[in-house]
């Protein structure tokens, strides 16, 4: 596994927009840009950044600029500038080729998995999966925030769960208020393995193209083992069901250590399953975690695909840290 430079005070973190450009709310993303820079960061926005479309320029314009920030050596890490919907039509004009020659830390939330997922698995460079370069923008930052931004320097302490989230996570303000409880299949987890996943919505488009590499992923770190977490936005219990079944007949789930699953951004159900039944009836074999501290509904923690994650949980509460080898 490829774990590339971190930044250093004065660096310059490069922000492209492969899914949805940020000019909807450019106040907000110009608070988390002042506050990126306020940590000692110079910043780098390519062209179509602040398009006030949910695509952030053409499929091709999009390609093109996030290959520029792996040309250019001036940049040390990159950043998506926003999750969205779209970043399916950019991953063919992506060059792989060109982001294994030049490695560099890709960070993303939500839509961008279809970027970070296939770099992982197809070229063995880590990736950071927390944030994206418009998230820093409340004012004061949030704990948990706070401890995502270390990751940027390479500071990457254990992360513990916490006893409180968001009820709605569409809300003007942040009110972590509701108390966690987080559902398992076992009584406790203490294991260890590779760490992959991203967002459970942006997975299940891959399954079977040519940028599903997972099961390629899972057999060269066989010997470890493979801890998987999805963030749930908004599937079904029903389709999220589905879609674990998918990914167990496409062979991604052997060798699996364990498997961490978030809370649902906007639940909902067909049949009236719920998603524990979905989940449990899902991984009957396999220990699992949901309900987690990742994802959409913050209190959220990052995660660093590629690396050995170790996950204690146990009565309630759980902790995980990374180790690059």
């Amino acid at each position: 596994m490829i774990y590339p430079s971190f930044i250093h005070e004065g660096g310059i973190i490069g922000i492209c927009a492969p899914s949805a450009g940020v000019g909807r709310k450019l106040e907000d993303f110009d608070c988390s840009i002042a506050w990126l820079n306020k940590q000692g960061y110079q910043t780098y926005e390519t062209a179509n950044v602040r398009i006030n479309d949910p695509r952030g320029g053409t499929a091709e314009q999009r390609g093109a600029e996030l290959n520029s920030l792996f040309a250019d050596d001036d940049i040390d890490v990159i950043m998506c500038a926003a999750g969205g919907d779209f970043l399916d039509e950019m991953i063919p004009y992506a060059d792989f080729d060109l982001m294994a020659q030049h490695p560099k830390w890709l960070y993303g939330l939500s839509d961008p998995t279809g970027l970070l997922f296939p770099y992982t698995c197809m070229c063995d460079v880590a990736t950071i999966y927390g944030c994206n370069a418009g998230s820093y923008d409340i004012d004061p930052l949030p704990e948990y925030l706070e401890g995502q931004a270390t990751y940027l320097r390479g500071e990457c302490a254990p992360q513990h769960s916490w006893t409180h989230h968001v009820s709605d996570p569409f809300a003007d303000e942040l009110d972590m208020s509701e108390e966690t409880v987080f559902g398992s299949n076992v009584d406790a987890i203490h294991t260890s393995g590779r760490c992959i996943g991203g967002c459970v919505d942006v997975l299940k488009d891959l399954i079977g193209t040519r940028f599903d590499h997972a099961k390629e992923f899972v057999d060269r770190y066989s010997e470890d083992g493979t801890i998987w977490y999805f963030d749930n936005f908004c599937l079904s219990a029903e389709c999220l069901y589905r879609t674990f079944l998918q990914f167990r007949y496409a062979g991604w789930f052997e060798h699996t250590k364990a498997v961490i699953i978030s809370r649902t951004a906007i639940p909902s159900s067909e049949t009236g399953m719920s998603y524990e039944e979905a989940i449990e009836r899902a991984f009957s074999d396999i220990p699992v975690l949901y309900n987690a501290d990742l994802g959409h509904m913050p209190p959220t923690m990052a995660m660093i695909n590629g690396a050995i994650m170790n996950l204690d949980f146990e009565k309630n509460e759980y902790e995980i840290s990374f180790q690059m080898k």
